[in-house]
């Protein structure tokens, strides 16, 4: 019987075949990459692709909002980085029998959500198949005053905190969600980061992520993970804790900082979206969820990972 082999397995495999350059700081591993220059300085640049029938479906999205959707997780990847987009590059495999129009409600939505972001649309490609809607972009971004946050900065004893509600995103909001550029850039200079990624995958999956990045432990207690509506609305079966961990696609923020800049983040409150603590950092290599009884038990990698083979 074939190993199975997912999509994080494959990257673990390029990774270790992808030697260091010179002029990239940062590469595979993180959200961006940064790459450094001695005349221009640094760029971050993120490439994501959307695929319709793995991350949208027609007629539950539209053509704009399936644009917009391949712009923002760009921008969720330069958020993570508490980055600032500058300009992106789209790709478009445009479904012959859906013609004009519908192409060009397809880059509508890449536009406006460019223009909310003050991105520049600098170039790109277009071409037409007999398959479904493939829209692949890469963005640029500055890194800002700071460097940018990693995955691999938490440490023992920071607090896990987060933006937002999980779960349930599949509902609609995987196709609406509001990419944390702005508020990722008044948390770095409201807080020193040790660590950041946007929670795509799923929150387990993703606070697996940064663990194992930083090599360290962490706990979650259950009562303090903030649950979406459409999370707590789901009746298939599965818990609203479940979706709040491993539905993915919240494009919300998890990120570590020191236990006296969590205290400030939680008084002050400096967000237009609420900011909680969902856990601590700890020495060690495993991930553990505290439940409401105070039972502890072993947090599974809950979240979406792309089937290869």
């Amino acid at each position: 019987m074939t190993e199975p082999f997912g999509e994080f397995e494959f990257i673990r495999w390029i990774r270790q075949r992808t030697p260091a350059a010179s002029g990239v700081a940062l590469s595979i591993g993180d959200d961006a990459a940064l790459i450094t220059s001695a005349s221009d300085g640094s760029i971050l640049v993120t490439s994501d692709l959307v695929v319709e029938g793995v991350h949208f479906e027609f007629p539950s999205a539209t053509p704009t909002l399936a644009g917009r959707k391949a712009l923002a997780v760009n921008l969720s990847d330069i958020a993570a980085m508490a980055g600032e987009p500058t300009s992106a590059f789209i790709s478009l495999l445009l479904p012959r029998q859906h013609g004009r129009t519908f192409a060009m409600q397809v880059f509508q939505g890449i536009e406006g959500l460019a223009a909310e972001f003050d991105v520049s649309i600098a170039g790109g490609d277009t071409n037409s198949w007999s398959g479904p809607l493939v829209i692949s972009i890469t963005l640029l971004g500055s890194p800002g005053r700071r460097e940018p946050v990693r995955r691999s900065g938490a440490a023992d004893g920071d607090w896990l905190m987060v933006t937002g509600r999980f779960g349930g995103s599949r509902f609609g909001r995987h196709l609406t969600f509001q990419p944390r550029v702005h508020e990722a850039r008044k948390l770095a200079e409201c807080a020193e980061l040790h660590a950041m990624i946007d929670v795509s995958d799923g929150l387990a999956a993703d606070l697996h992520h940064i663990l194992d990045e930083s090599r360290v432990a962490g706990i979650i207690e259950e009562d303090a993970v903030p649950i979406s509506d459409d999370a707590r609305n789901c009746l298939d079966g599965r818990s609203p804790l479940e979706h709040a961990l491993g539905d993915g696609e919240d494009f919300e923020l998890l990120f570590t900082v020191s236990e006296t800049d969590g205290r400030k983040l939680l008084a002050t409150q400096p967000l237009d979206v609420f900011v909680s603590r969902i856990g601590r950092v700890l020495p060690g290599s495993s991930c553990q969820l505290v439940t409401a009884d105070g039972t502890a038990r072993t947090l599974a990698r809950l979240g979406y990972s792309h089937p290869i083979s």
